[in-house]
């Protein structure tokens, strides 16, 4: 008898859920149309004709200098990782930036639950502990989806270098090299660079390193570990980078002479958190602590994504959300998810309670650029894919596949009608295109909601969610905006 009014519970629990997720879709209905594309090739590498990036040495007196009251704005090309792996197949291409998802997510949420457990706040200055057989710098989530091409010193080297949102520490291989990974560009040599120079031991700038250590002569070294073995360690140094025709002197980055990992070809990584070491937090006083990037989606065009430093970052169309801080974490991107819409209604069970950053530091949203898929944490998850699935109960039903546990068949078809989903921040209604949360993964037409659960309190904003938005970093502003259609 217990069991069978257990079942009964059960049975009506779930009569409740249905009859209330039939009731908030209800007519009228929002749809989009999704194009049916399959899997992408690898993009091909080019760029424009006015970069000089062609060449491999350009002299100081042809650049233009950047100083501190430069209201221009930087602009860069941007490129995905795969265009350094051209002769991968598009389901290898594919399968190879789940598992780089995978061990990034993995190690974000390592270094949050790190930073909750730790009850002692660092040591003043003038009492770290001295260097022995490794510095932390930084987070440790991976090496990036996009890269640029930059020149590093003077006159300077383009070299190719992977921009990422979760990580502060700006670093190149260079040589001599006691180690170092495979890269498309010959290594940094920085004895060949007018501008290179090491930091002293006791400077305010290795003392903003998590720990500070010194070499021989009393200069600062820097190592940096990442959540796929990847390590960089060196010499910690200021330089000179050269944007296009910019030049953006006095730069604190590594000088790494031994790297090892899976950075696939580039030369090192530009570093654009919210921390101290960071790029945008160097460069504040000469572009405004604002930059801002539009990630082109790769199945249906061949125009390259874009970066913006300065106040020709911010685009006027774009809405805003505040962004938020964890004093327990300082390079992460925080923001306020209020909810999630499903074909034009909100789905009741998510609340804003379960993106709360909690007194510990553990839960929040986090936009990055260097994760792919956008986790969300379960409860949120789960409500926002049976959503979904009872809006879309009309089209075929495919295998899970990977992470993905919501798939379809669209196999022979051009077009389909898919439930429209917003996401709303606090302040922002942020609409996506249909190409932004159903993707392909095979060559067979099968799409997946590329949404994926997590036990992780913390929430991820990823880069297929980013596409065609510019999404602006106003760190001046304290706030994130998203411009739809911003890669124009």
């Amino acid at each position: 008898m217990g069991g069978k009014s257990k079942n009964t519970l059960l049975f009506s629990a779930s009569l409740i859920l249905l009859l209330s997720l039939a009731a908030a879709i209800s007519s009228p209905f929002e749809l989009h149309s999704l194009l049916v594309r399959p899997l992408p090739s690898a993009p091909a590498l080019l760029w424009s004709d006015s970069d000089p990036a062609s060449n491999s040495l350009l002299e100081t007196s042809e650049l233009d200098k950047v100083n501190c009251n430069t209201t221009l704005g930087l602009q860069l090309e941007l490129h995905h990782v795969d265009a350094l792996s051209s002769e991968e197949t598009p389901e290898r291409l594919f399968d190879l930036r789940l598992q780089r998802d995978a061990l990034r997510v993995e190690t974000i949420y390592s270094q949050v639950s790190k930073a909750a457990a730790r009850t002692h706040p660092r040591a003043p200055p003038g009492k770290r502990p001295g260097f022995s057989s490794s510095i932390i710098s930084g987070l440790a989530q991976g090496s990036g989806e996009y890269f640029t091409r930059l020149g590093v010193g003077t006159p300077p080297r383009y070299l190719y270098m992977v921009l990422d949102t979760g990580s502060d520490v700006i670093w190149v291989q260079c040589s001599p090299c006691k180690k170092c990974y495979s890269q498309t560009d010959p290594i940094f040599d920085p004895t060949k660079s007018r501008s290179f120079s090491g930091i002293p031991c006791g400077s305010p700038l290795c003392r903003s390193l998590d720990s500070s250590g010194c070499n021989h002569r009393r200069m600062c070294l820097y190592q940096v570990s990442y959540g796929d073995g990847s390590v960089t360690f060196g010499d910690f140094s200021t330089e000179t980078l050269t944007f296009r025709r910019n030049r953006v002197g006095r730069v604190a980055l590594g000088c790494g002479h031994n790297n090892q990992g899976l950075f696939v070809g580039a030369a090192g990584l530009l570093g654009l958190g919210r921390g101290r070491l960071s790029f945008p937090s160097q460069t504040g006083r000469q572009l405004n602590r604002k930059f801002s990037y539009c990630l082109v989606d790769r199945s249906a065009s061949s125009k390259p994504s874009s970066m913006v430093f300065g106040d020709a970052a911010i685009p006027r169309t774009a809405v805003f959300t505040p962004l938020l801080t964890n004093p327990k974490l300082d390079t992460f991107y925080y923001i306020q998810l209020l909810g999630i819409s499903v074909g034009g209604t909100r789905v009741p069970r998510i609340r804003p309670s379960l993106f709360k950053i909690g007194r510990d530091g553990n839960g929040g949203v986090i936009v990055d650029s260097g994760t792919s898929v956008t986790r969300l944490t379960r409860p949120a998850y789960i409500a926002l894919r049976d959503a979904f699935r009872l809006g879309a109960s009309n089209l075929k039903r495919a295998p899970s596949f990977s992470l993905f546990d919501t798939c379809y068949d669209f196999t022979g078809k051009t077009s389909v009608k898919v439930p429209t989903v917003v996401l709303h921040f606090r302040g922002a209604d942020v609409s996506l295109p249909a190409t932004n949360y159903l993707i392909p993964v095979d060559s067979r037409g099968t799409f997946c909601f590329a949404f994926a659960g997590t036990m992780s309190g913390l929430s991820i904003i990823g880069n297929i969610q980013q596409q065609g938005f510019r999404v602006a970093y106003d760190l001046a502003g304290s706030r994130i905006g998203f411009a739809p259609n911003g890669c124009a």
